[in-house]
């Protein structure tokens, strides 16, 4: 995981951001946003920088409106990727958080959410989030899934994924370019998994999350961005 554009506008942190509360699920600190009575859940997995993203948590609460009880957890225990801290270059932080212990870590909090009564789970993941996304897809553990400019991902994963699958790229992206993204559509394409892949012009590799408030245009296409996820949940998650 390297290049600059896992990097490019860091957000301001705020753990008093969003209109939901901050609880702990199967042990892990997590964003919820929603009525705990809804029977269907979603989770979203952050990209580096963790939970306490303000467009993040925005983004839960718009979807937990939709009438989806939405939980963030912070699957780097407080140790979200610090740009500023040359002592913990992203190598080094990655090596500390791989996907792959994400990826154990949202099954009990699965099982959590299926315990209060949650019936369907759908679950979107940003960059780093992707890759865990994609495992719960090849697993059967969530109904459906969207992945936003997905890191780690392998046309191998693809091939594995047994549930519904929405994939939103970036026009300019390093780590999973435009040609990348279109060969995950074509494999999913030949399988019996519903797909929809989306690759949206002229945005960068974050352009989901990492916007600026004041950037009408770049508002514009993560709303966009965001639509499509949602949709895509109110289609498949029920």
């Amino acid at each position: 995981m390297s290049g600059p554009q896992c990097c490019e506008n860091p957000p301001t942190l705020s753990p008093s951001s969003g209109v939901g509360s901050v609880v702990e699920v199967a042990g892990l600190k997590t964003y919820v946003s929603g009525s705990s009575d809804s029977k269907l859940a979603i989770l979203l997995a952050s990209d580096v920088f963790g939970y306490e993203a303000p467009n993040l948590r925005k983004l839960a609460d718009k979807v937990a409106a939709a009438g989806f009880y939405v939980v963030a957890p912070d699957f780097f225990c407080g140790d979200p990727y610090d740009p500023d801290n040359a002592s913990k270059p992203l190598p080094v932080w990655k090596s500390l958080h791989e996907p792959a212990k994400a990826c154990e870590d949202a099954k009990p909090i699965i099982e959590a959410l299926k315990s209060k009564g949650i019936s369907a789970i759908g679950a979107a993941g940003f960059c780093y989030g992707a890759k865990v996304v994609v495992e719960l897809a090849k697993s059967g553990l969530i109904q459906a899934g969207v992945l936003m400019h997905p890191s780690f991902v392998t046309e191998d994963d693809i091939k594995e994924v047994k549930e519904p699958l929405a994939i939103l790229g970036a026009e300019i992206d390093n780590f999973t370019p435009p040609d990348l993204v279109r060969k995950f559509g074509e494999i999913l394409s030949k399988s019996e998994v519903a797909s929809f892949v989306k690759i949206f012009p002229g945005v960068v590799h974050g352009w989901t999350m990492r916007y600026k408030f004041d950037d009408e245009k770049a508002v514009k296409s993560a709303e966009e961005a965001h639509e499509d996820m949602l949709n895509w949940f109110i289609k498949y998650v029920k």
